[in-house]
């Protein structure tokens, strides 16, 4: 793991621990996870949050090390020993410290706080530890579903907590879980959406030269056929990016404006181009990072 996504990591969990003790703790808030498990250990036995979290993530590590191996270990012990050393600082530093007293306003923020923390974590291959490995460790051993398991265990924590929580602390903890839930996955989709463009035309040569040419997009070309007038034909499939579209479009238009654009998102889009370095071909040549023909 380089420097990079080691700060990633750290900055991951720096927002994680700030949710808690800003929002969680002094709002008197519940959520799953961890954290969750923590605060009923809090109520039930008088044992601070940030010891809990240390000691459950520490024997958590050594399970998730001994069934799904050293290499998961390692991406996992950097969160395993700092959120709980963070949280500690936050709680001693911050004290009771209340930013609001509304718990809609503080169930947003914790929530928006903890999906970009946990999300900056999961971008970068590495795990906030915890009660991210039992979901993991069954998977592995019986196949269950990584989402499901979390899900379940996430209501199980909820529950739990409901010895010391009143009903609208209970809606409050799912509309939690929901809300970080969503911003988890917004926040593993920055910066990697795409737009996938596939344009049927009889002027495709002209069309692809002009992607290639004028925006600097592979291309790739697709054999195909009219449904109805059986003429055989090429489409031109390219990736752009979202800002890119209103360019592509333009560009189509003014070759064919009877062009038919068929256009996708996708989330991810991997190969020369996109997570590899472009090649400086010949001048006159260039690769197709969609895997395609290469033109002179």
């Amino acid at each position: 793991m380089n420097m990079k996504k080691i700060a990633a990591v750290l900055a991951g969990n720096t927002v994680y621990a700030l949710a808690v003790s800003l929002f969680i703790l002094p709002g008197g808030l519940i959520t799953g996870g961890t954290t969750g498990l923590a605060m009923a250990a809090r109520h039930q036995f008088g044992i601070p949050v940030a010891a809990f979290v240390g000691v459950f993530n520490i024997l958590m590590f050594i399970s998730g090390a001994l069934v799904l191996g050293k290499g998961f270990a390692f991406t996992t012990m950097i969160s395993t020993f700092y959120y709980p050393f963070i949280l500690g600082i936050f709680e001693n530093l911050l004290g009771g410290t209340v930013i609001t007293g509304d718990p809609m306003l503080g169930t947003v923020f914790s929530g928006l706080l903890l999906g970009a923390g946990i999300g900056m974590v999961i971008r970068v291959g590495a795990s906030t530890g915890g009660m991210d490995i039992p979901p993991l460790i069954l998977n592995k051993k019986w196949k269950l579903p990584v989402s499901v398991t979390m899900s379940v265990f996430d209501c199980m924590i909820l529950l739990l907590q409901m010895m010391f929580s009143n009903k609208e602390q209970i809606l409050y903890g799912i509309l939690l879980v929901l809300l970080y839930t969503m911003v988890l996955d917004k926040v593993l989709l920055i910066g990697q959406n795409q737009m996938q463009v596939k344009i049927i035309s009889e002027q495709y040569e002209a069309i692809n030269r002009a992607i290639q040419a004028e925006m600097d997009r592979g291309t790739t070309l697709l054999a195909g056929e009219g449904g109805h007038l059986r003429k055989p034909s090429y489409t031109v499939l390219t990736v752009v990016s979202g800002r890119q579209l209103s360019r592509l479009n333009d560009l189509v238009m003014g070759i064919d404006p009877s062009a038919f654009m068929i256009i996708n998102q996708v989330n991810e889009v991997r190969g020369r181009g996109f997570t590899l370095h472009k090649v400086n071909l010949p001048a006159g040549q260039r690769e197709d990072p969609l895997g395609g023909k290469e033109y002179k």
